[in-house]
């Protein structure tokens, strides 16, 4: 199963490049997807049957119970039929449905591979978290399905609507799954904790609110995926998706995920009696409204639509009864809808693809047109009614017997008036797809393509197959049913005289007359008004958006001072909260220094940020500010820490400059504060808040109950991580979870930062286009044998003399060194540090890579190696000017952000393949030659990785905050030119 789920990821990226290389015949490969799914549980038919499901459980988190196991068994495997066959046929038909002009191929089919996965992981999980996160999955990827056509606008609407309503009942199912596995003999484990509920110890103990609780919000998590009432307006606004989208998520997927959930823990939560009441009024009420609104419909795909919400209706009804012979017929239904729903959807979208509508008013004719369609559209349809001997038939007529023999006439007296309501409306979408109307042009014969046809067919035939053997069906079936409490059903064709096969009659004769009298209907139905529920979504959609602009607009002032204090007036509020209620220990005696030089430090640095917030200049307050951040890496440094200080020091370094940077941009003063009052509040906020952090921290080690951790650190971090260095092993083995998620972050806010600076398209930028050039002509020279470097080199010499400016003179092995200050102005340059970084540069760069290397053990580790790297980039920009950022590498800074994330990532999972686990450090003995034994840990390419963002990072900044800066500023006229008048010349002749 985990092998079958890798594998959709797999097609799921690579569905793209199928595309582009073999354009829509991609469709048949992809199908083979799903379709083996399919076909790896019809394999496991026997040992699913045989009493030992198969199952496969990863160990990854068991102190939290986050062990993902997936587990086919009868339902699961029910499930993956239909999830994976008719996702197959699907992809087969969309082979002809698309044509040869249809766009973004590639993104439909990965996205349909993915959706298909993510349905195969939410009904073989076994783990209730697990199930939420395919669960979400689904509501993305059907998102991106719904609104595949972005261009139009009721596709966009569609797919927000369906992702919001989604979106909302998967939050609440997720509260409710949390609380369901912290209860007193709950689980996380999805068997274990229907076997609880069904054996009662489920919430044993606790507040009898928190169980019935749980079981609305997951209730209502189901009830919105599967479109019932008052939810159900999502999915016929949805049917602004392609066809073939709606066949599938929309008959045979995501609509089916809210009925697997209540078919999967209705064995053990039935029994609540909150239970029965929400699924039944909301099952029965979806029947009618859906039944009874298809009845208007005059587009074939919105018919169908109605009639989709109304079927799930009668479905969540019988899965959800919690009676065994009830549940039997639900679980056949399943299946049949799944086939009958599926077909019809496609024979639509066949019909839009032939005739260009569909629109039963103008359709006539199809029946002698389209005689192979025609037939598969009836069997289909006469399954959606109830017509003998189709599945749709044996599974309506268990549900009825099984009601009558439980006496439940309520219930039995719904599901009879919405049959009606579905035989109606199946006469209605034959009627209008395929009879011969008058007034109305006949279609003309047709020749259907077999991709188109025969997914149709086998959908079709397959529920006239299951129905004739209905015996066998039960069989397979029944292993589920047996869960429920109650009296074993049956499916069968004839089940004897009684009251079921006088409702069955009843049901088609009402139906006929229905479709009979359907202008008479039709009246009746447009003077009787029905509330919208679209209407009031769309009226809590206004009301939410207006409550949220007037707080936005009460809250969001626009001063900055403002937020800050609140959100530090709320964390020392909290802080003293926990504090006063839970807080039993005396204080441990305080060390003011151990040795003077710290307390002079300290001083100096209460001293400088005395003088900060005193200062009127920004610059001073940037520079008195770097003055105490170097004030803490000393701190580090005397306290016996020098991998921190040596952090601090270079962070500081970058941080310093990226303020300077800034601050180009802004007024030299700060603003004028006239009032007394705010200076006063702002000393108050920031006294209470520096005292709080300190007794709150002086608190902290008081709590302290337990010998600290940092006494067998040392060793196990070399133990497990083979390192000496604490604090780098810490970052790319112990803790390395949480780099990997910081330097996600950290990419994502660099590329944030500079698409904010950058207000045009990096790629066609012009002052990046001459950067460029001028690179290649720079690495033309180092790059070139020293014949041609000399050659280069005199020419370059020679043009400088004829007056074009200050040359570019290369040194006497024809290299030139910062070629991109030949286009700065002679009042930028500065020939001294021009020198400085032709001296440091190198040097600094040779020595972050020793950082790197030497950093699991010494002193160091990518991050401050790359940070040393960036220094050397700044130093470099700042002499040479932005043109010389160009030749600081021959890479984006994007694409060294990428790289250095896959490294790190390719790093994470390497130890998988040696028998570790994700993040453990795998060590590789190596004898070489001169280096003779070497222990090379895969920890170190992870902190590669972190070393690459870090100097993408800093290469981003300068770029966004430096280079393009100065070209905005310049532009404005908002500062003086940096590049000399003939710049442009300069740099196109070197680029020559």
């Amino acid at each position: 199963m985990i092998q079958l789920l890798c594998v959709h990821a797999v097609a799921a990226v690579m569905a793209p490049l199928l595309f582009k290389l073999l354009g829509r015949k991609a469709f048949a490969l992809l199908a083979l997807v799903p379709g083996s799914a399919a076909v790896w549980a019809a394999w496991q038919t026997g040992t699913v049957f045989g009493g030992e499901p198969p199952v496969q459980q990863v160990t990854w988190v068991p102190q939290l119970g986050l062990d993902p196991e997936f587990r086919l068994d009868a339902l699961s495997w029910l499930m993956t039929l239909i999830v994976g066959g008719i996702g197959a046929l699907i992809l087969i038909y969309c082979w002809a449905y698309f044509g040869r002009s249809a766009t973004a191929l590639g993104r439909f089919g990965g996205v349909f591979v993915a959706f298909a996965g993510a349905m195969l992981g939410l009904v073989t999980a076994n783990n209730t978290t697990i199930v939420y996160l395919f669960w979400e999955l689904t509501t993305v990827f059907s998102f991106l399905l719904i609104g595949h056509y972005h261009e139009r606008q009721p596709s966009r609407q569609a797919a927000m609507q369906a992702i919001i309503v989604t979106t909302f009942g998967g939050l609440a199912m997720l509260a409710g799954i949390a609380m369901l596995g912290l209860l007193p003999g709950g689980s996380f484990v999805l068997s274990d904790l229907v076997a609880s509920a069904a054996a009662g110890t489920l919430g044993e103990g606790a507040h009898p609110v928190l169980v019935p609780t749980a079981i609305v919000l997951i209730l209502l998590g189901a009830l919105t995926k599967s479109a019932q009432v008052p939810f159900h307006f999502w999915l016929p606004a949805a049917m602004a998706a392609p066809t073939p989208v709606s066949g599938y998520l929309h008959a045979a997927a995501m609509v089916k995920a809210g009925v697997y959930l209540v078919a999967r823990l209705a064995p053990g939560f039935a029994s609540y009696p909150i239970w029965q009441p929400i699924l039944l009024a909301a099952g029965l009420t979806t029947m009618i409204i859906g039944g009874y609104r298809s009845l208007r419909q005059y587009d074939l795909k919105l018919l169908l639509a109605f009639g989709t919400v109304s079927q799930l209706g009668f479905i969540m009804v019988l899965v959800g009864h919690g009676d065994r012979g009830v549940a039997l017929a639900g679980l056949a239904m399943l299946a049949a809808h799944a086939m009958f729903k599926a077909s019809l959807f496609l024979v639509v979208g066949a019909i839009d693809h032939e005739f260009g509508t569909r629109d039963l008013r103008e359709l006539s004719g199809l029946a002698r047109a389209l005689p192979g369609l025609t037939a598969a559209a009836t069997l289909a349809v006469a399954s959606m009614a109830g017509v003998p001997p189709l599945l749709g038939y044996v599974g309506k007529e268990a549900s009825l017997h099984a009601l009558v023999e439980r006496g439940d006439w309520v219930v039995f007296a719904g599901v009879v008036l919405g049959s009606m309501l579905t035989a109606a409306y199946s006469l209605r979408f034959w009627w209008g797809a395929f009879a011969t109307k008058n007034g109305v042009e006949e279609v003309h014969e047709h020749r259907l393509d077999v991709r188109l046809i025969g997914p149709i067919a086998i959908l079709a035939v397959g529920g006239l197959v299951a129905g004739v053997l209905p015996g066998r069906v039960e069989a397979l079936l029944v292993p589920h049913a047996d869960l429920y409490p109650g009296q074993a059903g049956h499916l069968v064709l004839w089940g004897g005289f009684g009251v079921p096969v006088l409702a069955t009659v009843l049901i088609f004769a009402v139906g006929i007359l229905l479709f009979v009298r359907r202008r008479q209907v039709s009246r009746a139905q447009a003077r009787l008004r029905i509330p919208s529920a679209d209407n009031a979504y769309r009226g809590i959609l206004r009301g939410v958006n207006n409550l949220s602009a007037d707080l936005t607009a009460a809250i969001q002032t626009g001063s900055l001072p403002n937020y800050l204090a609140v959100m530090l007036l709320t964390l020392i509020a909290t802080g003293a909260l926990v504090v006063i209620v839970g807080f039993t220990p005396g204080l441990v005696s305080l060390r003011w220094w151990d040795s003077p030089t710290q307390a002079v430090v300290s001083v100096l640095a209460c001293v400088a940020a005395v003088l900060i917030v005193r200062s009127r200049r920004r610059m001073k307050a940037v520079l008195v500010m770097a003055f105490v951040g170097y004030s803490t890496a000393l701190l580090f440094a005397l306290q016996g820490a020098p991998d921190l200080a040596l952090t601090q020091a270079l962070v500081e370094t970058v941080t310093l400059v990226l303020f300077v940077l800034v601050l180009r941009r802004l007024p030299p003063f700060f603003s004028n504060r006239p009032y007394a009052s705010s200076r006063i509040g702002r000393v108050i906020i920031g006294f209470v808040v520096g005292i709080s952090v300190a007794l709150l921290a002086w608190i902290a080690a008081s709590a302290r109950v337990h010998p600290p951790v940092t006494v067998d650190y040392p060793q196990e971090v070399l133990i497990f991580g083979y390192g000496r260095n604490i604090v780098n092993v810490t970052l790319v083995d112990t803790r390395a979870w949480d780099t990997l998620g910081e330097i996600s972050v950290v990419l994502a806010a660099a590329t944030g930062v500079a698409s904010l600076i950058f207000i045009r398209e990096r790629a066609s930028a012009p002052d990046l286009q001459r950067a460029f050039q001028t690179a290649v002509a720079a690495r033309a020279v180092w790059g070139s044998r020293r014949v041609e470097r000399r050659i280069l080199a005199e020419q370059l010499v020679a043009r400088g003399r004829r007056g074009r400016g200050e040359p570019l003179r290369p040194d006497r092995r024809g290299r030139i060194w910062l070629p991109g200050v030949a286009t700065l102005a002679p009042m930028r340059r500065s020939l001294v540090f021009e020198i400085g970084a032709r001296m440091v540069f190198h040097p600094i760069v040779i020595f972050s890579l020793f950082l790197l290397f030497s950093g699991h053990n010494n002193p160091g580790g990518g991050f401050a190696g790359g940070m040393l790297a960036g220094i050397a980039l700044i130093i470099r920009y700042l002499a040479g000017g932005r043109f010389e950022l160009a030749l600081a590498t021959r890479i984006r800074p994007g694409a060294i952000l990428g790289i250095g994330m896959t490294v790190a990532t390719t790093a994470a999972i390497t130890p998988i393949f040696f028998g570790g686990t994700v993040l453990q450090t795998t060590v590789f003995d190596l004898v070489l030659p001169v280096f003779n034994e070497i222990h090379l840990a895969t920890a170190l390419f992870f902190d590669v990785g972190v070393y690459l963002i870090v100097i993408g990072l800093v290469l981003d900044i300068l770029s966004s905050l430096g280079a393009e800066v100065d070209r905005q500023a310049e532009a404005e006229g908002a500062s003086a030119p940096e590049l000399a008048p003939d710049a442009g010349s300069r740099v196109e002749e070197v680029a020559r």
